[in-house]
C-alpha cells in the first residue's frame, strides 16, 4: 500500500507518495479501504508545522476521508466488514488504507456517495457547529461569512439561507461570486474591487452584522470587527492569509463590546453523542436538498503536491477530493 508522508515541514514538495502498510487495527480501532480523502487547509498548517503533529515527523496528513471497513479490532462491535463509512480524526487520511479509532467514525447512507462524504464531512460538520453551536444562526439575522466560494462556503451559504437568514459573503473574484450567489449568498462582495467593510455597512443600513465567521485571519483582521452590530461575535475558524499577530483585546470594547472566539470542529464533536448529532444534521439536510455538495476538483491521491498548491494559490472552489 502507499501513503503520502511529510519527513520534513516545507512547501507542497515536502509530500511523498510512498510505500506504507496500514498494518491491523487495535483494540477499538477499525482498518478501512480508502475510496475518497478530502482537502482541506487545515492540511497545509500541519505540512508547513503551523499545527505541530501530535506524533512528530514523519506524518501522514490527512483529518478526513470515507470507505469500506476492512478490518476491526477486538472490542469493536457498531460496526461489520463492508460497511461504508465516513470520518473527521486523526491524522493519516492520504493513505490507501489506514486504521481509524471506531469512535470517530459513522456510518455513511446509501444515498450518499464516498466520494461526496469524503468531501463534506470536515466542511459540513463545521458549517453544522458554526451556525447551530458557535451561533445559534436564527431566521432573521444577518451574517458574514469570509471565504464564501470556499468548500465550508458553500455549505455554511446554502444551510444559513435554508434557515431564513440573510447571507453576506466575500470572495476574491468574479467567477466565484457567481459561485457563492448559486449557494445561498444574498449579496456577494469581491474584496479585491470593494471595501469589504464598508459594503457590509451600507447593505445594513449602517448597522451591522450578527456574526462574523472568518477563516481568513490576517487580510480580514480588524475589518471584521467593524462589520458587527454591537455585541456581535466575531468567530475566527481559520486563518488562510496568515495568523493574526498582536491581538488587542482592548479593540473588542473600543469597536462595540463584541465577542470573540477561536472555535475548532475537535472539541465541538470531541464527544460521541455530539459527533453523532452533527452527523445527523449534515446528512438530514443533504438527503433534504437544503445543502448540495459540489465537488469542484479530484486529484489522485499520489498528485497531492498539485492539490496543496492549487488550494493555496486559490485556484480551488468547493469541494475538492483526492482519490486512491
Amino acid at each position: 500500500m502507499k501513503a503520502i508522508l511529510v519527513s520534513q515541514h516545507g512547501g507542497p514538495e515536502v509530500l511523498e507518495w510512498r510505500d506504507h502498510e496500514a498494518g491491523n487495527p487495535g483494540p477499538g480501532e477499525v482498518r478501512i479501504r480508502q475510496e475518497a480523502v478530502g482537502l482541506n487547509f487545515i492540511d497545509v498548517y500541519f505540512r508547513t508545522g503551523l499545527y505541530p503533529a501530535p506524533k512528530g515527523l514523519p506524518l501522514i496528513p490527512g483529518n478526513e476521508g470515507a470507505g469500506i471497513v476492512t478490518a476491526l479490532g477486538e472490542g469493536v462491535s457498531q460496526f461489520n466488514i463492508g460497511d461504508r463509512v465516513a470520518y473527521v480524526g486523526p491524522l493519516g487520511a492520504y493513505a490507501e488504507e489506514r486504521l481509524v479509532p471506531a469512535a470517530v467514525l459513522v456510518k455513511v447512507p446509501d444515498s450518499v456517495g464516498l466520494d461526496v462524504a469524503a468531501g463534506m464531512m470536515l466542511k459540513g460538520m463545521t458549517a453544522e457547529y458554526l451556525l447551530c453551536r458557535t451561533f445559534e444562526v436564527k431566521a432573521g439575522d444577518t451574517i458574514l461569512f469570509h471565504a464564501a466560494a470556499g468548500g465550508v462556503g458553500l455549505i455554511a451559504g446554502q444551510w444559513a439561507k435554508s434557515i431564513g437568514a440573510t447571507v453576506i459573503g466575500t470572495v476574491g473574484s468574479e467567477e466565484k461570486a457567481e459561485l457563492a450567489r448559486k449557494h445561498g449568498y444574498d449579496h456577494v462582495i469581491n474584496y479585491r474591487s470593494e471595501d469589504f467593510v464598508a459594503r457590509v455597512k451600507d447593505l445594513t443600513g449602517g448597522r451591522g452584522v450578527d456574526v462574523v465567521y472568518d477563516s481568513v485571519g490576517k487580510d480580514t483582521y480588524p475589518g471584521s470587527l467593524d462589520c458587527l452590530r454591537p455585541r456581535g461575535l466575531w468567530a475566527a475558524f481559520g486563518q488562510s492569509s496568515g495568523a493574526i499577530e498582536n491581538f488587542n483585546l482592548g479593540l473588542l470594547a473600543q469597536k462595540g463590546s463584541l465577542y470573540a472566539t477561536r472555535p475548532s470542529i475537535f472539541v465541538y464533536n470531541a464527544a460521541r453523542a455530539d459527533l453523532e448529532k452533527s452527523a445527523a444534521a449534515l446528512f438530514d439536510k443533504v438527503a433534504r436538498g437544503d445543502v448540495r455538495i459540489d465537488i469542484n476538483q479530484r486529484y489522485p491521491l499520489s498528485e497531492a503536491a498539485r492539490a496543496h498548491a492549487d488550494l493555496e494559490g486559490r485556484k480551488t472552489t468547493g469541494t475538492t477530493v483526492m482519490l486512491p
